[in-house]
């Protein structure tokens, strides 16, 4: 999608379009010029594009032959959301993201499917160059679950020239992870001139307040260079719960409610809705400085801080929820320490930076290099707050440190390009170049009380909790989630060897064909990998080109998913019922996983296709993209092992005879299942200029996918033939129903943006309206799956120039405060009325005020 702005004289014309709007068909060759966004302030089919181009002849938005898309950072202002992740979710049609998106860190740090595919096939480029990931595995998430993509929302939105997205595998070009595509964000390199904004803002009724501030200078250095410097500061308050008040906080006495409950807060599951509690400060530099004929020495950087206090499950004392459900958190909530409950608090504090110099410039004898190395690094420490260990009895704390997870990535690219007239209409394009690329996961142990068990045993003392649970031994670790052990800990690293060839060329004026091909090798077990690309173009006149290719890609197995290990205190649904457990998630490569079918991680592979058609006449522009991406091997959750409709004591006698005591059902990550993904992205534009009423412009963008499961991997033979402590058989299912539903119907297949904006003197404004489409959040059992209807969500900006260099804007994202479809399954916490899954959220509409001060 693109989004631009020009100003001539005091006015402010606003030019928006939709994902690849910007594709013109029969565009005249564009001038060379720099890609920089400060100098393509209006981005039309001329403007030129660095990603996924190779070689030396400039490629524009109109002449590419695979869909790109550019969004300018107007778009990125006109919304009161707060974080990239949110924007581009917004933005572009096949990305979306759980309101919920399950327990632990999946909670805060929201996990994104893009093409139906999780975030992990979609590859994050700043200036060209790789960005690390992020350290927080989602490992409790349904949807896009064991995924470690890149966390965007750590990158200052002021800092942004613009955002190339590119709808086509590209692993051939970039590496691992380029299946579903590549976002390239690309750091504003305007030379002079500063702006600071201010937002404001809240949901209509449930809090959720918002404060967001940025400031962004840049100034000449040396002889024609640069340095341009931004920060970002941002509170975002958590909402108010969406959840139903549960009907009894204490035990009945003598058969009647508690007379305290009269006083007591009973909507007690604080982590449905916008459960976090933000603080982020996001900062970066780009700059530029020539130091010689035609070379050029440049560096750019990132850092930030964030602080999450995430509402995270939450206990209460009575044994009866919602609807009669029996609560079987309840003697997790220690009288002596909460009499009446409490709602557990997940903290997170975690720095991340990226650093990265290099020079750019001529070598002599047609060939221009770029040579450069950079490092990142994502450190959290995981916390909790207003909680306990109640296997430690009265004694517990409340506040502990779990431990850390860092994530480091160190790269050196050395890349060349040269043309060679070979007689065809264009001369041959060549790119080669080479990578290293070194990473390193650390899963760091915490304090003991965070997860040992304390042997607490609840006394029966004649009280109410007494009398319910006097007797019993509490789950040992935290509740909602649990501390890492030294067991879990772990620290892996691995070296990456890389190697591509790029060549390109218009074979005659209209047909322009472009190859790839990249060699990988890693000195683990994700081994030696190969993959190629071709792809195509061809002007047939009139405005109209036909373009597509087709490419192979993979995608090497994160070191989170290799190693990854915890013990967690959570809620499961089995069937329509929600029990209390503990499960382990087992590194792969343990001797526990491998008693249990595990074997190394292998890359998976895909193999994509594309074809689409373009048409430009004067102010109309549309695009039609097909494609179809097929993963092989592609890595996945295992269901639970070990739960009674899955193994019950058969897996867990496997895992006590591994060492592995107090619990339930056990997961790990494995090369499951194949599948397969068809979709289509159109999208059209329409500009109206006029002297009376200013400028109208019009879009539509549609995106469809839907995933096939083709192939599902053979039960293991560790867990045929198993029988249970009685002698009769037990059936396992590795990956069951539930998992394999979420992966092909837990998101929207269809997406439609509708906009307009218009532009007059000073004022503009935007209109949007967004189709979710329906979707089913499933269960073990098809009686208990619960669908989702479509939904339409309003956004509206409207701002005002009061000066060349004062602007004022008010906004509303979901305008009509539209919720999902309500459901009647409720949980013994009174959540889950609107579900888990909804792409717009569980808390309704937001209204914002921004101001904008240019000097």
């Amino acid at each position: 999608m693109q989004f631009s702005v020009f100003r001539g004289g005091s006015a402010l014309a606003l030019v928006f379009a939709a994902p690849g709007l910007a594709h013109a068909a029969d565009a005249a060759p564009a001038p060379i010029v720099t890609a920089d966004a400060s100098e393509a302030a209006e981005a039309d089919g001329n403007t030129i594009v660095v990603t996924g181009v190779r070689g030396s002849r400039p490629r524009t938005i109109a002449d590419s032959p695979v869909p790109i898309d550019v969004i300018s950072p107007q778009e990125l202002k006109a919304t009161g959301r707060t974080g990239l992740k949110e924007i581009l979710g917004n933005v572009i049609p096949s990305l979306t993201m759980p309101a919920l998106g399950g327990g632990g860190t999946s909670a805060s740090v929201r996990p994104i499917s893009i093409r139906g595919l999780s975030g992990d096939y979609l590859l994050v480029l700043v200036n060209g160059k790789r960005r690390h990931t992020t350290s927080l595995i989602n490992n409790l998430s349904r949807i896009s679950g064991g995924s470690t993509p890149v966390d965007i929302d750590l990158i200052p939105t002021n800092a942004v020239g613009r955002i190339e997205v590119l709808r086509d595998g590209a692993a051939a070009q970039y590496g691992s992870d380029a299946i579903s595509g590549v976002i390239n964000i690309i750091l504003d390199s305007a030379p002079e001139g500063g702006e600071f904004t201010s937002t404001a803002g809240q949901l209509y009724e449930k809090g959720g307040a918002l404060l967001q501030q940025t400031i962004g200078y840049g100034t000449r250095i040396g002889d024609g260079g640069f340095i341009r410097v931004s920060v970002e500061g941002k509170y975002h308050d958590r909402a108010d719960s969406s959840a139903l008040p549960v009907p009894n906080i204490y035990p009945l006495v003598n058969g009647k409610p508690d007379p305290r409950e009269a006083n007591a807060d009973h909507v007690i599951a604080g982590g449905y809705g916008r459960s976090n509690r933000d603080k982020i400060i996001n900062g970066s530099y780009n700059a530029e400085l020539p130091v010689g004929q035609n070379l050029t020495l440049y560096s750019f950087s990132t850092l930030s801080y964030r602080d999450i206090k995430d509402a995270r499950g939450a206990a209460f004392p009575s044994p009866t929820g919602y609807g009669g459900q029996t609560n079987t958190q309840g003697l997790t909530s220690l009288p002596q320490i909460y009499p009446g409950g409490f709602q557990a608090y997940r903290r997170i504090w975690e720095w991340d930076w990226q650093a990265a110099v290099g020079l750019k410039g001529g070598l002599g004898a047609g060939w221009d290099f770029d040579l450069s190395s950079s490092y990142g690094k994502d450190h959290v420490k995981l916390g909790a707050e207003g909680t306990l260990n109640p296997s430690l009895g009265p004694s517990s704390p409340t506040s502990f440190f779990m431990g850390k997870q860092v994530q480091s990535l160190w790269v050196n690219n050395i890349d060349l390009t040269r043309s060679y007239d070979i007689g065809l209409a264009e001369p041959l394009a060549v790119a080669v170049g080479f990578e290293h690329r070194w990473e390193k996961f650390q899963n760091i142990a915490g304090e003991p009380d965070s997860y040992r068990d304390g042997g607490y045993i609840i006394p029966k003392d004649g009280t109410p909790f007494g009398n319910t649970y006097g007797g019993r031994a509490p789950s040992p670790g935290l509740v909602s989630f649990t501390g890492t052990s030294p067991a879990d800990a772990t620290s892996l690293s691995r070296n990456n060897y890389a190697a591509y060839v790029d060549l390109s060329t218009n074979i005659t004026k209209p047909w322009f064909v472009g190859v790839a091909g990249r060699f990988e090798h890693y000195d683990d077990s994700a081994g030696n990998t190969a993959s190629w690309k071709v792809s195509t173009r061809y002007d047939l006149g009139s405005g109209f080109a036909l373009r597509g290719g087709v490419n192979t890609g993979f995608r090497a197995p994160s070191l989170a998913q290799t190693g990854f290990s915890t013990t967690q205190n959570t809620v499961t649904v089995i069937g329509d019922q929600r029990v209390s457990t503990t499960s382990k998630f087992l590194p792969v490569n343990s001797a526990a996983a491998i008693a249990l079918g595990a074997k190394p991680l292998k890359p998976e592979k895909s193999l994509n296709f594309t074809a689409g058609a373009t048409f430009e006449r004067g102010p109309f522009r549309i695009t039609v993209d097909g494609y179809q991406i097929r993963v092989d091997n592609r890595i996945v959750k295992t269901d639970f092992l070990g739960t009674s409709a899955n193994g019950g004591s058969a897996i867990k006698a496997i895992l006590l005879a591994q060492g592995i005591t107090g619990v339930d059902s056990a997961q790990f990550f494995t090369n499951a299942v194949d599948t397969r993904t068809r979709g289509v992205d159109v999208v059209a534009e329409y500009t109206l200029r006029t002297s009376a009423l200013g400028t109208l412009r019009f879009n539509a963008a549609y995106s469809y996918n839907k995933t096939k499961i083709l192939h599902v991997i053979d039960t293991p033979t560790q867990l045929q033939n198993l029988k249970d402590s009685n002698g009769n058989p037990v059936s396992v299912a590795l990956f069951g129903r539930q998992v394999q539903r979420d992966l092909i119907a837990a998101t929207p297949h269809s997406k439609v943006v509708l906009s307009g904006d218009w532009s007059f003197g000073r004022l503009h404004s935007l209109l949007r309206l967004t189709r979710y489409g329906s979707y089913v959040e499933s269960s073990t059992v098809a009686a208990n799956d619960r669908k989702f209807g479509a939904k339409w969500v309003t956004d509206l900006d409207i701002g005002y120039d009061l000066s060349d260099h004062v602007t004022l804007s008010v906004g509303a994202n979901n305008l009509f405060d539209v919720y999902p479809d309500k459901h009647g399954i409720v949980a013994y916490d009174g959540s889950g009325l609107y579900g888990n899954f909804a792409p717009f959220g569980l808390s309704g509409g937001f209204y914002y005020a921004r101001a904008a001060v240019r000097f």
